[in-house]
């Protein structure tokens, strides 16, 4: 390709607008544009990216037995609401009427409509097992869309479907799809981190995330230094840095205006651990008061599976069950509410707490003598310096972006969608299954978070948009051009190049070739005299200085070594 013919609209100034670096990158190199908030549209350096994924993703799902389909992006409401999700999407999901005012949505994923399909075509355990695949467009109405195309409103994913005879079956199913997402990755030069996950939303026994370590990163991940414990902080567990106090009588102590953690632990001269926080919430079932130590917070993913889906109490509320204002809330001698207390309360001594009562605190608390704990469980969140539950390592918490999630989903979307088979005893069984997401536009992101400098990208060759970039720095001059074109001819034989065409000045060729971080760039400057040409390596920087006659063997040598690291 001729830089002269493409459509490669780079900018030269920050967008101010852009948050991380791979947003930063994408819009100055011409690879997005945007259209609305969180909606973007493609340009073709950045379609070019997108489909060698796309092409390395097919493989992988072609190798493991998968088939490929298309699902309509418009999906019908009565399947949402058979499997409970038409209202637990809330509103993230798109909705809409069509002229005769039926609902519809705008999938955000597609285990209902790939239920349905099974439902009615898979009719004996002789038609398993089944891996149906699609890459589609998706739709997610997010409140806040940030970072480019790491969290925005519409976005290309592979989403894909094992169905199953029993739990054996789909855990065999899972575990290629595993090793598929391991090698998707590794093809698409990102170092990934596989972690235990939240189910969420789409249910099922168990999940697990493929994670890219990255200060962009939404999530953080809880990594443990001896061991290969990883885990997303939904899910992450720990034990908790010790704080013990000494057994003493409990007193009330006059704590005028003091309801933070900060302000308490402050005025009582003592450290956060030795205090507690008393947190009300309303679940389905009623108001939930919730124990867990000052330095800890609640993790709301973890109370979510001990009491369903909750919300903190409103200060009225909190007034009329504990008799006091937020801030002086406790346990002692509180009635009509669910006391569960987190493991880090268990045999502490000398808590401290708010006494329901303003303007007035507990100190010298201990559970079981001076308040009841109805259940203790899990429910705080990991913080750096715990020890690891399985060697006793120290913990560290990490900034990542999640590029994947598999999970098993089990019997949960056929049973409702009415997806069974016949077994070998003529007994009607639901399909058991599994769905397993990778998001496009986030390996794209990922790639750029991964290894962008601040001078532009440096594109794993696998998924780069060229492989070379041919950069005559005078165009004008007949013998750099004649040189150029011989060698672009060449190189195109078994190569994607780029060939700088332009009549620009040399320094904007060479700002271009930084930003668009295409693996191998071939420099026709002033060694041309003497018959050399420059080979330079983009994601180090290491250069050759070769004769004119051996540029094409030595790009080829060292674009074979780059293609040596993504293979797996």
């Amino acid at each position: 390709m001729r830089f002269s013919h493409a459509f490669i609209p780079t900018l030269r100034e920050e967008p101010s607008d852009a948050e991380v670096l791979s947003h930063k990158f994408m819009l100055r190199s011409g690879m997005i544009r945007l259209h609305a908030s969180g909606v973007y549209s493609y340009l073709p350096l950045g379609w070019r990216v997108m489909r060698k994924v796309e092409g390395i993703i097919r493989e992988e799902m072609d190798r493991i037995g998968g088939q490929e389909f298309l699902l309509p992006s418009l999906s019908r409401r009565d399947l949402w609401e058979k499997t409970g999700r038409w209202e637990e999407y809330g509103d993230n999901m798109f909705r809409l009427k069509d002229r005769r005012g039926a609902d519809l949505a705008l999938a955000p994923t597609h285990e209902e409509v790939f239920a349905e399909i099974a439902s009615h075509e898979i009719r004996s355990y002789r038609d398993l097992p089944q891996i149906w695949y699609q890459i589609q467009t998706k739709f997610r109405d997010e409140a806040r869309p940030r970072s480019g195309v790491l969290r925005g409103r519409q976005f290309l994913m592979k989403d894909s479907y094992s169905f199953d005879a029993d739990e054996e079956g789909l855990k065999r199913s899972y575990v290629l799809h595993r090793e598929a997402y391991l090698r998707i990755f590794k093809r698409c030069g990102l170092e990934v981190v596989v972690v235990r996950a939240h189910s969420g939303i789409m249910g099922g026994s168990a999940s697990e995330e493929f994670m890219v370590p990255s200060e962009a990163g939404e999530d953080r991940l809880a990594l443990c230094c001896g061991c290969e414990y990883a885990a997303n902080m939904e899910v992450a567990v720990s034990v908790p840095v010790p704080s013990e106090g000494e057994s003493r009588l409990r007193e009330k102590v006059h704590t005028p205006g003091m309801r933070t953690i900060e302000e308490v632990s402050g005025f009582l001269d003592r450290p956060p651990s030795r205090l507690m926080k008393s947190l009300i919430f309303i679940a389905e079932e009623g108001p939930v008061m919730v124990l867990i130590r000052g330095d800890y917070e609640v993790n709301e993913a973890k109370l979510e599976r001990e009491v369903g889906p909750f919300r903190p109490a409103e200060p009225g509320e909190v007034e009329r069950l504990a008799k006091a204002p937020v801030g002086f809330v406790g346990p002692v001698e509180l009635d009509g509410v669910e006391i569960l207390a987190d493991e880090t309360i268990m045999d502490q001594k000398d808590l401290a707490t708010g006494a329901n009562q303003e303007d007035y605190h507990w100190v010298g608390l201990e559970p079981g003598r001076d308040f009841r704990v109805d259940r203790y469980v899990d429910v705080r969140t990991v913080k750096a310096g715990d020890r690891c539950t399985e060697c006793g390592g120290e913990i560290e918490i990490i900034p990542a972006i999640e590029v994947g999630h598999i999970f098993q989903l089990g019997t949960k979307y056929s049973e409702a969608i009415g997806a069974t088979y016949l077994d070998t005893k003529g007994r009607a069984l639901p399909l058991v299954m599994g769905s397993y997401g990778i998001g496009m536009e986030r390996i794209v992101a990922c790639a750029i978070e991964q290894y962008a400098d601040e001078s532009g990208m440096a594109w794993p060759v696998s998924i780069a948009p060229y492989e070379v970039y041919l950069l005559p720095v005078n165009w004008g001059d007949p013998r750099t051009r004649e040189a150029a074109e011989e060698l672009y001819r060449e190189l195109s034989e078994n190569c994607e190049v780029l060939l700088d065409d332009r009549d620009e000045r040399a320094g904007v060729k060479f700002k271009d070739a930084d930003l668009l971080g295409i693996p191998v760039r071939v420099t026709l400057g002033r060694g041309l005299k003497e018959g050399k040409v420059e080979v330079r390596r983009r994601k180090d920087g290491e250069t050759w200085e070769v004769p004119v006659e051996g540029a094409a063997e030595k790009v080829r040598e060292v674009l074979e070594g780059l293609w040596e690291e993504v293979q797996m």
